[in-house]
Parts: structure tokens; sequence; C-alpha cells
């Protein structure tokens, strides 16, 4: 029955969705659990934020990039700086490089932001490392724009990769999570830290190499990666 939930709750936020992108996104049922995670549409995901509380704090940039068939279809790779109206710490700058005036010129408006990831994001399963930083910014900014929080059926890499720890009793440092530490012991490419483009599509390549480890080309249903199913 723990399926059944997930689709549930997008029942009951079409309900109350406003017309527009979120009950366009609402409107597509969510996948399957139960189906290979091969032949499920992904989309891996990545924000920028001037600090860690969605109530408090903004987002300044999203990246994103789909996968499927354990491919990475790099043309359909996306990056937005966000406007937002606040003035941006300089703490926060410092560690993405993302100034003030970068986001008054080229910043698009949090609504067309959202609009184009739920039009992404539609009857796919999301990517991140750390999912609860993109999950509670997301749910955050759809509550405040469209009034109602989407479910979305979520693998987060950094949840897969603590559970392979655990299991296998090696201990390990919080740093030995964080995002590009992970891609170096997989011997994947780096790339510059904190930009949101960059950071998704190495979380990419982090799940297609967690998964590729876990199912041996053989395949394995969806829910076996979900962290949170919707």
């Amino acid at each position: 029955m723990l399926h059944l939930v997930p689709e549930l709750r997008r029942r009951r936020a079409l309900r109350n969705a406003p017309a527009g992108p979120l009950r366009d996104y609402l409107e597509t049922p969510l996948p399957k659990p139960s189906a290979d995670y091969r032949e499920i549409g992904l989309l891996a995901v990545d924000l920028e934020t001037t600090g860690l509380d969605p109530k408090r704090d903004a987002i300044l940039s999203l990246g994103c990039v789909a996968v499927r068939r354990n491919r990475i279809n790099l043309d359909s790779a996306c990056h937005h700086l966000v406007h937002t109206e606040r003035a941006i710490p300089e703490a926060s700058a410092i560690v993405h490089q993302i100034t003030d005036d970068q986001v008054a010129a080229q910043g698009k408006h949090l609504n067309e932001v959202l609009a184009a990831l739920l039009e992404r994001l539609a009857g796919k399963a999301m990517i991140a490392h750390c999912a609860t930083m993109e999950r509670g910014f997301l749910g955050h900014a759809c509550r405040r724009v469209y009034g109602v929080g989407p479910p979305v059926p979520t693998i987060d890499t950094q949840a897969l990769a603590r559970r392979t720890l655990e299991r296998r009793h090696i201990p390990y440092k919080d740093s030995d999570l964080r995002l590009h530490a992970l891609s170096e012991g997989y011997n994947l490419p780096r790339y510059r830290a904190h930009n949101a483009l960059s950071d998704a599509l190495a979380t990419a390549e982090l799940f297609l190499a967690q998964a590729s480890y876990r199912d041996r080309g053989k395949g394995a249903p969806l829910r076996d990666f979900l962290t949170y199913r919707g």
C-alpha cells in the first residue's frame, strides 16, 4: 500500500492547485516505484541558495539535466539564475560566485524558473545530492507561488552512499559524503563546485555509477533507489 501514498498526495494536491504549471505537473501520473529505474525519466537537479533555510533564504540558481536508460542527455542541460530582491550575502557570493549584478542583469523571475522545472519534472523522479535542500526549497517556493507543494519522488545520492557504507560497516566522516568526494571515489570527472549546472551533472554521473555498481547491469525497481517516494 505504500506505493499508493504518493499518488494519493498527487491527487489531493491537484484538487487545490490553480491552473498553470503546477496543475500541469500534477496532472501527469508519478513514475511507478515498481518500474525498472532505467526506463523511468530522471532529472538531476541542483540549487544554489543564499543559505540553508527555505523560509529565510533565497534560490540563486538552478541547474538540471535529464537521465534515461543509463544515459545523460546533455542536450537537456539547463542553468538559470534567479532574480531576488534581497542583497546576496558576501559569504554566499564567495561560495557560489554569484553577485547582485549578475542576478540583476541575467536573473529570471522565480515563477518562470519554477514553471520550466515543473515542466521538465512531470512524470519523472528527481535526483539530488543531499536532497533535503532541493526538496525543502522547491516545496517552499511552490507553496509561495502556487499555494501548494508538489509530491516529488526523489533519489538522494548522498543517502545512497551513506546506506552503502553503513551496510558494509565502513566508517566515514561527513566530508566523505560530499558530492565531489564521492565522485572522486568512482573516478568520475571533477567539476568546479557550487555551480548549479556542473553539480547537477556531477550528481547524475554519481547516481549512474552507484546504480551500475549496485545492479550489475541487471536493472532494479525504482523503489530500490528512492529516498522520498513523493
